[in-house]
């Protein structure tokens, strides 16, 4: 039986969990027309750009969402704990099952493009995403984004 760049035989379905060397292994199969540098930066910026279209289409169209922005409040003599509690998301809502699926479509347009760059400029998402969470643990609360 044929196997796909992942490993897995046509139509299987992929685990929960996904392998980043992988994935950045597959996308470094398929990238061939935007291999360029260049060519990467403006397709990330695309995708983002259709990520945010597609959110933006989930509140203002389909209506499965609101958003509803307004100043955080933020308590002059609370803890980081207290202000977590209350820093809203300024989303109420869900998306519904179209929306979600477009979402994820352009999330996962956006995470390709994003491996391409990571390979082209030698680097491993997985390194990437394992040196952002040993900062995160490092810093804690106090590397407040």
């Amino acid at each position: 039986m044929a196997t796909s760049p992942t490993g897995r035989a046509p139509g299987e379905a992929p685990s929960r969990s996904v392998d980043l060397a992988l994935f950045q292994r597959s996308v470094d199969q398929q990238l061939i027309r935007h291999r360029s540098v260049l060519d990467l930066f403006t397709k990330l910026q695309e995708s983002q750009a259709r990520l945010q279209r597609a959110v933006a289409k989930a509140a203002t169209q389909c209506g499965c969402i609101e958003v509803n922005a307004h100043k955080q409040a933020f308590p002059s003599d609370g803890t980081l704990q207290d202000a977590a509690r209350l820093v809203e998301t300024h989303v109420t809502g869900t998306l519904c099952e179209h929306c979600r699926e477009t979402v994820e479509t352009e999330m996962g347009q956006h995470a390709f493009y994003l491996a391409g760059l990571a390979q082209v400029l030698g680097l491993e998402l997985e390194a990437v995403f394992q040196q952002e969470q040993r900062r995160m643990d490092l810093l804690g609360p106090y590397g407040l984004r």
